[in-house]
């Protein structure tokens, strides 16, 4: 992306005291370059759209009683960099910025930022010096600090003097402060004098891929991998199994999977990958629904109805080895994905999407009053599972996810307190308002299938979703539909998830859907960044998606 050359000049010093008046021919008042200190000329950033770009200009001292004995080298005041997501605040300065140049160096105050320090150089042909306590002219330095209870995921960046410092409370906000600066010097760029403060309104920036319906290869994933981290998103979402599919490979249950998978190495790689670029990688193994790739190979494990019929990818709860093997695979992969969250699923068991579930199917009635007495449902046996199955994860230190329609209204049974609200969708049967999830406490993720659905052919009124309809129209608090749940829930709101789904998976091609994607996912996360109205209109931020492409 972004591309430095470092500017020098020597500072004129001595300057007998007196206001001295610059001008250029565009009429645009300009001031000398700013120092090294703090008390550098600062304003808004508001107030930065009605002065010039950030780089330099030639001006000439109008006539004085006491000339400056040297020209005198002098700067408009600095504009707010443009980036994806928009920066959430910069105090202009005045001064030539930065730019990268061979033979400058990238400088950290602590050894833990080696991966971030190493990354940022190479992307700019800069010399990753390592840990060095001294800072010279045009270097980058990359700095840890006390931040005193600040967002871990929060930077400063500071362009001064001819250096940039990006410092944070954590390695995450460092990361972060780099793709600002990444973005800032794209294509020949300048970064800005002055000070960047920036942090996300949301810590949960995901996007969900559904491997399991579509093959992809690790090459493609690792490509979105590079682009969420530019982005500054954090989670990458894999749902891996489903009826169509069981896409990585088990030593548990190799007959499950799929003849096109990926192996344990790549996913390794993956996640190594992402962990480079705080990303975590949250894993979906769905149950007790969407188990078809399992069933296909443990036909026993299929639910069937009194009248023997057996509905698809759905297995029988009632019986223990439907358990065993479910948490087999959980177990197995915890050690794959060592990240803190895990998705259970939940989704849409068809057992509950009949009329009448204990009639349809009595031997799960049978089971559920056996485990919870005579009032025991169908559903309390289902929510039954989801806890278990959250203490299966609970046990590896995950925090368990589940989708909406896995949570039921009137259980005996209550889903564990911990595990978040993943909602989606308004469909399903008996559906329930986000409100509903959040005056009782629970946390919740946004996947709000109105704006964030990518569904491979459009089905069910599914249509592709557009960058300028999520950019225009969506924020975090809108959950379900397009209207906003209260702001008192906001805090409980822990972000959202843009999905690609592969219902018909040969619908586009690999290329087709991150071409599709491209503008969506930059939507997405300039909303989570910043749910406030962008300063930017749709059209101009499309313009600088496209040239920083």
């Amino acid at each position: 992306m972004s591309q430095h050359r470092k500017r020098s000049e020597k500072q004129v010093r001595g300057l007998i005291a007196g206001a001295v008046a610059v001008t250029v021919a565009a009429g645009v008042g300009l001031g000398l370059w700013a120092g090294d200190d703090d008390s550098a000329p600062a304003g808004s950033a508001t107030s930065q759209a009605r002065s010039s770009s950030g780089t330099s200009s030639e001006g000439s001292p109008t006539p004085s009683r006491t000339p400056s004995p040297t020209p005198t080298r002098s700067y408009p005041l600095s504009t707010t960099p443009r980036t994806i997501p928009a920066v959430r605040a910069h105090t202009p300065a005045r001064g030539p910025g930065w730019r990268p140049a061979a033979g400058l160096r990238v400088v950290v105050n602590d050894a833990g930022l080696a991966d971030e320090g190493r990354l940022i150089a190479g992307e700019l042909g800069l010399t990753y010096a390592g840990k060095k306590d001294d800072v010279r002219a045009g270097d980058v330095q990359l700095a840890l600090n006390d931040g005193g209870g600040a967002d871990p995921e929060s930077y400063r960046m500071t362009v001064r003097g001819g250096r940039v410092v990006i410092s944070g409370p954590g390695e995450a906000g460092v990361f972060y402060g780099t793709r600002t600066l990444k973005q800032e010097v794209h294509g020949g760029g300048t970064a800005p004098e002055g000070v960047v403060r920036d942090e996300p309104a949301k810590p949960v920036r995901g996007f969900m891929l559904d491997i399991a319906r579509k093959p992809f290869t690790a090459g493609w994933i690792e490509d979105r991998v590079r682009e969420l981290g530019d982005l500054k998103f954090n989670q990458l979402g894999l749902h891996f199994s489903d009826d169509q599919g069981f896409r990585i490979e088990s030593d548990s249950h190799p007959e499950i999977v799929s003849k096109t998978h990926l192996t344990k190495a790549q996913v390794k790689k993956i996640v190594a990958l992402a962990a480079q670029r705080h990303i975590t990688v949250v894993p979906e193994i769905d149950s007790p629904g969407h188990l078809g790739a399992v069933i296909a190979a443990h036909p026993e494990l299929q639910l069937r109805s009194a009248a023997g019929l057996a509905p698809q990818g759905t297995v029988d709860i009632s019986k223990p080895a439907a358990a065993e093997i479910v948490d087999d695979l959980l177990n197995e992969y915890a050690g794959l994905f060592p990240g803190a969250d895990w998705h259970l699923g939940g989704d849409e068991y068809r057992a509950l999407m009949v009329s009448s579930p204990a009639a349809t199917y009595p031997q799960l009635a049978a089971a559920a009053q056996a485990a919870y007495g005579s009032g025991g449902t169908v559903a309390d046996l289902t929510t039954g599972w989801l806890n278990d199955r959250a203490a299966t994860v609970r046990a590896h230190g995950k925090t368990p996810r589940a989708w909406n329609d896995g949570f039921f209204r009137g259980t005996s049974v209550q889903p564990d307190k911990d595990i978040q609200v993943g909602y989606w969708t308004g469909k399903e049967i008996g559906a329930r308002q986000p409100v509903e999830y959040l005056s009782a406490g629970r946390k919740v993720v946004n996947y709000n299938d109105e704006f964030l659905y990518y569904v491979l052919g459009q089905p069910n009124q599914f249509s592709y979703p557009t960058g300028q309809r999520i950019y225009e129209q969506w924020t975090p608090r809108v959950v379900r539909g397009t209207t906003a749940v209260s702001s008192k829930y906001d805090a409980q709101i822990l972000g959202g998830y843009f999905a690609v789904w592969c219902d018909y998976p040969n619908a586009q091609t690999q290329d087709q859907i991150a071409a599709g994607i491209r503008m969506p996912l930059r939507a997405t996360v300039q909303k989570l960044w910043d749910p406030g109205k962008p300063a930017l209109t749709w059209t101009q931020f499309k313009a600088l998606g496209d040239r920083l492409n």
